[in-house]
């Protein structure tokens, strides 16, 4: 067609260009521009339209787009949206919501979605909010895509009341609503409350949910460490008929039997995994010595070279924890020595490792040798685990050394200045112990208080196929009645 020009119109134009944009074949789409240059149909608005997708979706060419946009005489909706979108997508939330307010026609749901998910990257509530009220003032018709959008924005800026409400009040839910529902809760640390969600969503029938829902509630069960709710949703998987088990729904089982201290189900479900990626490998790995299986872990890992899996900075941060908690120093050393082999440059979390390791075994002018030698300069979390080391070992000198260091040095967290507090107050030195506490304070730092979890085995209700933790209810009363008394 290219050599019959005029058999060439915006309809065949536009085709191409979006069979450029599906298939990412991003310079056969520049010969189409230039083309269409050539052609003379650049100033057709189907066209430019076309351009502007092309771009913002084959190689996120946002120049490239902002040019054509800018040549456009007369932008009409799908222009703007189609810019905005790209800008949104491509991470520049500020110039999509700039983009948006300078528009001289009517948005549309599309847009809408668009800008409200670019409050959402930014974390602009107030903005989002007000592009929600204008959704509803202006668009009276169910739309569960715009919903969903905003669903998305209320979870995402913190504010689950508003988005449990708008959840709550949607006439049409797809499982998109239900998903964005629970990983919201999960995401902002409401794990119990994305739990409730899904077995709400079994319960209700309403619709099934789908590989992104079950990798959610995984994680709402890995992060509170709920073995029997995360048993009861691998039952559900293992139940339903056509589920195939995806390396990312595997990679979460498996993630969530290694926080619950499963290692048993954890290595079985990884060895039902049939194509194992680097992050099955890594987690099981780092599970392992999480757990305390050093020995199995540095085991895997090289059944794991032997299968020709390129290792990365996470596996090798696992691999030196378990030399360190295992009191392999030799092991360690060879480990550490190994990431030049494959590349890796050592980060801190390597190098607080090694002198971890080295404090353990009361290795201590190594440990001191070691930060010395570090390309960069050592944190306060390299500086604490010698710190810990000198306690344990009674090295008072070395000790007293590092705590000069730390005092004068920015990011050291609070927890380390805590441990420099209970160590003066083992000894007996009140008052160093008070002044530290003091510097703690007018430092405004806050230690995280530690928590304790007890998992209740919940009760199932086989007629539903849903749980429900009857006996936890009946421990809280208990413990309301105890505080009263108390």
């Amino acid at each position: 067609m290219l050599h019959h020009p005029p058999a060439c119109n915006h309809y065949t134009f536009t085709h191409a260009l979006q069979a450029c944009s599906l298939a990412h074949a991003h310079q056969k789409g520049l010969e189409i521009h230039a083309s269409v240059i050539k052609c003379g149909h650049l100033h057709d608005l189907f066209i430019q339209n076309s351009l502007i997708h092309f771009y913002v979706t084959s190689k996120s060419d946002i120049f490239a787009a902002h040019q054509i946009f800018n040549s456009v005489l007369h932008p009409d909706v799908v222009s703007w949206t189609t810019f905005i979108s790209g800008l949104s997508k491509c991470g520049f939330f500020g110039e999509a919501i700039d983009m948006f307010s300078a528009m001289n026609v009517k948005p549309n749901c599309s847009t809408l979605v668009s800008v409200i998910s670019a409050c959402s990257g930014l974390g602009s509530l107030k903005f989002g909010k007000a592009i929600h009220g204008y959704s509803l003032r202006n668009f009276h018709e169910d739309n569960v895509i715009l919903d969903n959008a905003v669903l998305d924005f209320y979870a995402r800026c913190g504010s689950p009341e508003s988005a449990r409400y708008l959840f709550v009040k949607m006439p049409r839910r797809d499982v998109v609503s239900w998903t964005t529902m629970i990983g919201g809760y999960a995401q902002r640390g409401f794990c119990e409350e994305a739990m409730r969600v899904f077995q709400e969503m079994l319960q209700t029938k309403e619709i099934e949910p789908n590989e992104a829902t079950i990798v959610n509630v995984l994680s709402a069960c890995s992060s509170i460490s709920a073995l029997s709710l995360g048993q009861s949703v691998h039952s559900y998987i293992s139940s339903r008929n056509g589920f195939s088990v995806s390396n990312l729904v595997g990679n979460a089982l498996i993630n969530m039997y290694v926080k619950c201290g499963d290692m048993g189900m954890a290595i079985q479900v990884f060895r039902m995994l049939k194509d194992k990626d680097l992050i099955s490998w890594s987690t099981v790995i780092s599970g392992l010595a999480m757990n305390g299986y050093g020995k199995q872990a540095l085991q895997l890992f090289s059944v794991m070279i032997v299968h020709w899996v390129h290792p990365d900075d996470i596996i090798f941060t696992g691999l030196l924890s378990a030399c360190s908690h295992g009191g392999m120093v030799d092991q360690g050393l060879m480990i550490f020595k190994a990431m030049s082999v494959y590349k890796i440059v050592p980060q801190i979390q390597h190098y607080a490792c090694m002198v971890d390791m080295y404090g353990r075994a009361g290795l201590l002018e190594e440990a001191e040798a070691l930060i010395r030698e570090m390309p960069c300069e050592a944190d306060g979390t390299v500086w604490g685990a010698l710190l810990n080391a000198c306690r344990i070992h009674g090295n008072e000198k070395m000790f007293e050394r590092i705590k000069q260091k730390l005092i004068h040095m920015k990011g050291v967290s609070a927890g380390t200045f805590a441990l420099l507090s209970n160590t003066y107050a083992s000894a007996d030195r009140w008052e160093d112990a008070t002044k530290v506490r003091n510097d703690i304070r007018s430092m405004r730092l806050k230690k995280k208080a530690g928590c304790s979890w007890v998992e209740v085995i919940p009760e199932e209700d086989s007629e539903n196929g849903v749980f429900q933790d009857i006996e936890s209810k009946r421990m809280h009363a208990n413990l309301q009645h105890t505080s009263y008394r108390l």
